[in-house]
């Protein structure tokens, strides 16, 4: 029996996790209780075990990540404490079972204490279904040494050693413990997945993996990304990429058979019920024909959502017989999904396993032979513009079809049927892409910040997250006060961090358990964390169903009821309201979603609402809420013109509410202030109430000067220079700058309109005044405007650098002119009379000899004869031509055979 001894640390703690501890002191108390729900910390006892390795030949009997077992032990080996290995292997090769009580091996011979292991696996059905399948494996062993935890559930003790947990377990483990003081290793499945919380697991455990020199970091990949992560993970000592261990594929011969649907799969309004029943009745006829062939086939129906799941199960059952017709999603009760994935009894009936993506790539289900593939996902997006974020259906990528065909051949040989042709294969995205490049990022903004990264700074992610969606999320942060100014985690950011929800329900929780109680709060936002379905949007009779038991989900929904609300009653105490509100489920949702609280626009066509944030959306058309003013919205999406009274954005779930409620819940949006406006040369002002975007009331009044300034200003950015009068003289001032500006440079201004515009309140100032006290646009002296912007002591130089005339031969005086801002690359231009020139050798130059004068010579009677910037050439040769071809048209004037030493005169010959 070994003791159990302190583990030296190598590193010391990084400064992000000595302020993360420090800013926890006075949340003691909070996260004892949440942890007690999550953590290993009261798990694992600081007392002597005795050693008993697994027997890995006895657990990797029959599994083909057996013979990769030698090379990984001895990538472990050569990295030492703090050894990091890849692991790239296909799914149903055992790397799962056989992984975890290998390295738990190594670290027990190399250390002499029982090691302590936790597996990440990204579902929790997969989690609860890899410990049981390991655990039956490991026979003779001591009791419960290998167990899970996941929401709601956890079958660890003292004495487990191998642990599977979700990941957003073991990040709420890291906010608490960021050392992670009670593991030895860690091991990251599934990372091809690209999933957010995986992600980010893996750019905080590299940290960890600094800090500590004796952690060990596996990462497992079922496809050719390895690098990747390798060169994330790093060596053991820090140079280079962890090394990558390859196992071959275990699959057995596979056909592929392509049913495609002659409707459409996907529509506006979300997956065709025609495209369901197509599936539905191919699964029906292949698993038959199946069992027609050999008994003993399963089969697994894959489509994107649970309601998709419910619906297609439906209708196999009434096209079956002697089949159990098996749902497999998130909703259903851990019983079920257990059910689901632990295979079939002998002599039970064959078995159709409805599922969506969950069981894609984690676990292999025992005796499926067949698989029925939708070709659908559903995947998080986010639409910047209408500051909407959601799930969406979409083609599932070719990766993705490819390891759903994959289930089939796990155990023998198989067969895919694709619901879909196969230039819908060609054309589907080859990955799906990486759930932190498209998911609203709010929660992952908070971990960061926790943690003492904001967005991320200082962390080795697999991919960055984008700008502008972690601007969104931190903005709806410090809405929220989650975060300080700074971007650092604040004492209720760190409480909503351990709430298993998102930030914006963790807080509805916290405020609407403060105004309705923790019973009625808990019950809406599980309803809002749940993946339900609200028929034409109606989330009231969705509450009712799901209350009253009649709702597939029910079961699901109370048991996350009961969790939420232990987690809002410990953190507001005993305090209830005397009377809960009757709109309490509108207004739980409007605490959530502030922004989307929603007021219907009155004549405009359907039933088009006005949310806060700006957005206008519609209700679906035969939606029980078109008769309320205001609702709540929970959720909305892009759709169809039709399906969204035109407006592009379809509500798919709303609550009643009314106007006083509204303001309750989204009091940082009630503002009142002056709205001034000018237009037609006259201003006008009123006092308006929003609640952001929604107009609640407005009253004329008189406008203040400030008021009346910045709308004039505003219009003038609105409509352009265009609304002003610009004189000649001004025009040409504002040229001459212009090319000054181009030639040389600062400080000289620049004159386009967007600069002018930009700078419009400084040197427009007294007519933007005078405007707003209604003077005319015309009579402004924009001349004098535009000298303000002239710099000194360089203006002294304006003229002789652009003058506004230039001095010819003949003692004339003729004006410049000079190119349009919007033409800059044209040169200024002097249109004279070619007698006027006599003698002019070398052509005029402005700007310091940077810009040559181009010449438009004229006849007696104004007409351009040439065009010219180089005088010396022209009398030297076109001149002849030109004296040619006028000397008879002109008589009266003068055409000398040698302009060089004529006199250049302005007048006709008996003048001269």
């Amino acid at each position: 029996m070994a003791a159990s001894v302190p583990r030296p640390r190598e590193k010391p703690p990084s400064p992000a996790a000595h302020r993360l501890q420090q800013s926890r002191k006075s949340e003691t108390q909070w996260q004892h209780w949440i942890m007690g729900q999550v953590s290993t910390q009261q798990i694992r006892q600081e007392t002597p075990r005795p050693i008993h390795d697994f027997d890995l030949g006895a657990i990797g009997r029959g599994l083909v990540f057996a013979q990769s077992l030698p090379e990984l032990a001895a990538a472990l080996e050569a990295g030492g404490a703090g050894a990091t290995a890849v692991i790239q292997a296909p799914p149903g090769t055992g790397k799962t079972t056989l992984v975890p009580p290998l390295v738990a091996n190594h670290i027990t011979a190399r250390t002499g204490v029982p090691a302590r292991i936790v597996v990440t696996q990204p579902r929790r059905v997969a989690a609860r279904s890899a410990a049981r399948r390991l655990s039956s494996l490991d026979a003779g062993a001591p009791a419960k040494r290998v167990g899970f935890t996941v929401r709601g559930e956890s079958t660890a003790g003292p004495e487990t050693l191998v642990e599977f947990v979700t990941p957003g377990i073991l990040l709420r483990r890291l906010l608490a413990d960021p050392g992670l003081e009670s593991v030895d290793a860690v091991i990251v499945d599934e990372v091809h997945e690209r999933g957010l919380e995986t992600d980010l697991l893996l750019g905080l455990l590299r940290e960890v993996h600094e800090l500590r020199g004796d952690l060990m970091l596996v990462a497992m990949s079922a496809t050719l990304d390895a690098p990747r992560f390798a060169a994330l993970l790093g060596s053991a000592n820090g140079e280079g990429s962890a090394p990558v261990i390859d196992c071959p594929a275990a699959l057995h011969p596979l056909e592929i058979v392509w049913v495609p649907a002659a409707a459409p799969r996907l529509t506006d309004r979300g997956v065709s019920r025609t495209f369901l029943s197509h599936v539905a009745a191919t699964a029906a006829a292949a698993h038959t024909e199946a069992l027609g062939r050999e008994q003993g086939i399963d089969a697994l129906v894959f489509v994107p959502g649970a309601w998709e799941v419910a619906e297609v199960a439906a209708q196999i059952r009434t096209r079956v017989q002697d089949t159990e017709v098996l749902e497999l999603h998130g909703q259903v009760t851990p019983a079920l999904q257990d059910r689901a994935v632990s295979g079939r009894e002998p002599g039970g009936l064959a078995r159709i396993i409805v599922s969506t993506s969950l069981a894609e790539s984690s676990l292999t289900v025992p005796g499926v032979r067949l698989v029925i593939d939708s070709g659908l996902a559903r995947e998080p997006r986010r639409d910047a513009a209408r500051s909407m974020s959601g799930l969406v259906t979409v083609s599932a990528s070719r990766a993705s079809s490819i390891q759903r065909a994959g289930r089939a051949a796990r155990q023998g040989p198989g067969t895919v049927v694709r619901c879909f042709g196969e230039k819908t294969f060609a054309a589907a995205p080859a990955h799906p892409r990486a759930e932190i490049s498209v998911a609203d990022l709010t929660s992952a903004a908070l971990l960061l910040a926790c943690w003492g990264s904001p967005g991320g700074q200082g962390l080795r992610l697999p991919e960055a997250p984008p700008v502008s969606s972690l601007e969104a999320a931190t903005t709806v942060l410090a809405q929220l006060g989650a975060i300080d100014d700074a971007g650092h985690a604040t004492a209720l950011g760190r409480r909503l961090a351990l709430i298993p929800a998102d930030p914006r329900l963790g807080r509805a929780l916290l405020d609407g358990t403060g105004l309705l109680g923790a019973a009625q709060a808990a019950q809406v936002v599980a309803l809002l964390a749940g993946d339900y379905r609200a028929q034409a949007a109606d989330l009231g009779a969705l509450w009712t169903s799901l209350r009253q038991g009649g709702h597939p989900g029910s079961a699901a929904w109370k048991r996350e009821t009961a969790r939420l609300e232990r987690f809002a009653r410990q953190s507001a105490g005993t305090q209830r309201p005397a009377s809960p509100a009757a709109d309490g489920l509108g207004l739980v949702v409007a605490l959530a979603y502030p922004a989307q609280v929603a007021r219907r626009v009155h004549g405009a066509s359907g039933t088009t609402y006005l949310l806060a944030s700006g957005t206008r959306a519609g209700l679906p058309a035969s939606s029980p809420l078109a008769h309320h003013d205001w609702i709540a919205v929970a959720e909305v999406a892009r759709a169809a013109g039709r399906d969204a009274a035109g407006t592009g954005a379809l509500i798919r779930a709303a609550a009643p509410l009314n106007e006083d409620t509204a303001l309750l819940a989204a009091a940082h949006l009630n503002t009142e202030d002056t709205s001034t406006v000018y237009a037609r040369g006259k201003l006008s002002a009123r006092r308006v109430h929003r609640l952001g975007a929604i107009e609640l009331s407005s009253t004329p009044v008189a406008p203040t000067r400030a008021g009346g300034r910045a709308a004039v200003l505003a219009a003038l950015r609105e409509q352009g220079l265009g609304m002003l009068k610009f004189s000649a003289s001004a025009t040409l001032l504002r040229n001459r700058l212009s090319l000054l500006h181009r030639e040389l440079g600062a400080p000289w201004p620049a004159m386009d309109e967007a600069s002018l515009l930009e700078s419009a309140e400084t040197w427009l100032a007294p007519e933007l005044e005078a405007l707003a006290g209604g003077k005319p646009a015309g009579s402004l002296a924009l001349t004098d405007a535009l000298r303000r912007l002239l710099p000194w002591p360089e203006a002294t130089e304006l003229d002789a650098l652009v003058p506004e005339r230039l001095a010819v031969p003949s003692g004339s005086l003729i004006r410049i002119d000079y190119p349009d801002v919007a033409d800059p690359a044209a040169p200024p231009v002097v249109a004279v009379k070619l007698q006027e020139c006599f003698g002019l050798a070398l052509s005029p130059t402005l700007v310091r000899g940077r810009v040559p004068v181009l010449f438009h010579l004229l006849s007696p009677a104004g007409r351009p004869l040439a065009v010219t910037d180089d005088l010396a050439s022209f009398w030297s040769g076109p001149y002849t031509q030109v004296r040619a071809e006028n000397r008879g048209r002109y008589p009266k004037h003068p055409w000398p055979e040698d302009p060089w030493s004529a006199p250049a005169t302005r007048h006709v010959k008996k003048r001269m």
